[in-house]
């Protein structure tokens, strides 16, 4: 007990110190922007000088101070800015990036080097004297060689991968097979605790991503103020500590926010969607969603109702009847897996341990339903 309440504080501070971690990157990236406008504006002023700009009202240092202020000031306002857009951009590359096979990537650096190769030596002997133009053609040429380089890199891709590996179709299939390795964990899973279990048989192998915001919505759980709540919460990060210090499985903790998206599932969605991932679930309705995104889904209900044991119509079946059914008459027993039995005429054996034969098996979004009689009825008949 002492060793999970030590697992839940451990897992309870990764929050805390990732919000610190954000916060600091955020003062740091203002301050980068003010020092950047600042020197901009030293940059302005020294131009104005030179070009006979003054004001009668200030002296040439003040002027220079009141442009590195004015630079400053913008650099407070627009730095951030200016800041979250580019890494939303190099979020989106990266995640272009993670998506794209490994020949592909290895094919268009092969022919942007060759095709830089070539600028150089075509730009090389070129005048600089060529009026209008003469300053601004090597740059043209590069850029423009380099770019057919890395489109006939991609269109070759095979044939220059054929060129250092015996067997680049291995590549692709390792690229693939890494792509789909890669599972995010929805909140329900982790408190459900299969995953725990099913992880060690080794069905599911690859890394587990736990994002941020899930990581957050099971500390809210586990402080309500509701008894349920409190422990499926605790239960849950439990599970994820628990998780973390086994050999088999590789459990990463997500630094990921999607400040625009308030919804846990829609973010979910979004960051399996960049990632080139699956989604781990028990959650019926977070499944529908991933189905209409295009986004693949682990559904561990699903799961387990597949590797039920088969049930055929004529089987024979020992049951202990526990309660009354719907119908009149009707008992209700259970498997060891829980799926439930309805025993026709079996109400007179509720507390009994009996026989009986199994009359239809009905396959819902719920689970499986056997239908049985009493094995001594069914020979009556």
């Amino acid at each position: 007990m002492k060793q999970g309440r030590e697992g839940y504080r451990t897992t309870e501070r990764m929050i805390p110190q990732g919000r610190e971690v954000k916060h600091n990157l955020n003062r740091l990236s203002r301050f980068l922007c003010v020092l950047i406008g600042a020197l901009i504006g030293l940059k302005g002023a020294s131009f104005a000088g030179e070009h006979g700009l003054r004001l009668d009202f200030l002296d040439p240092p003040y002027l220079t101070a009141l442009f590195m202020l004015g630079g400053g000031f913008l650099g407070f306002g627009l730095g951030p800015l200016i800041v979250e857009e580019i890494g939303s951009r190099l979020a989106q590359t990266i995640a272009v990036l993670h998506k794209t096979p490994t020949v592909d990537m290895l094919g268009g650096a092969m022919g942007l080097v060759a095709g830089l190769i070539i600028a150089i030596l075509v730009t090389i002997p070129l005048p600089s004297e060529i009026p209008m133009v003469g300053d601004y053609l090597p740059v043209l040429i590069t850029l423009l060689l380099g770019y057919l380089g890395a489109s006939v890199g991609l269109r070759k891709r095979s044939e220059l991968a054929g060129l250092f590996f015996k067997n680049p179709g291995r590549l692709v299939i390792a690229e693939a097979e890494n792509q789909s390795s890669i599972k995010v964990l929805d909140t329900s899973v982790i408190i459900d605790g299969r995953i725990a279990d099913i992880t060690k048989s080794g069905f599911v192998e690859g890394p587990l991503i736990v994002p941020s915001f899930v990581l957050e919505e099971l500390q809210h759980i586990a402080d309500s103020s509701d008894v349920l709540k409190r422990n499926r919460g605790r239960r849950g990060l439990d599970i994820l500590n628990k998780m973390q210090k086994e050999p088999y499985v590789t459990v990463e903790i997500m630094e990921r926010e999607f400040d625009e998206i308030s919804e846990v599932d829609s973010k979910l969605v979004k960051l399996a969607k960049e990632l080139g991932g699956r989604v781990i679930t028990n959650d019926f309705n977070l499944n529908k969603v991933c189905e209409l995104q295009g986004v693949m889904v682990l559904n561990i209900n699903e799961l387990a109702n597949a590797v039920k044991p088969i049930v055929l119509p004529g089987e024979e079946l020992r049951v202990h009847v526990i309660k009354d059914g719907k119908e009149q008459g009707q008992g209700v027993a259970y498997l060891d897996d829980g799926t439930m039995i309805v025993v026709d005429g079996g109400r007179r054996f509720i507390g009994e341990t009996i026989g009986v034969l199994v009359t239809s098996v009905l396959q819902t979004a719920a689970g499986r339903m056997i239908f049985a009689k009493p094995k001594a009825v069914e020979k009556a008949l």
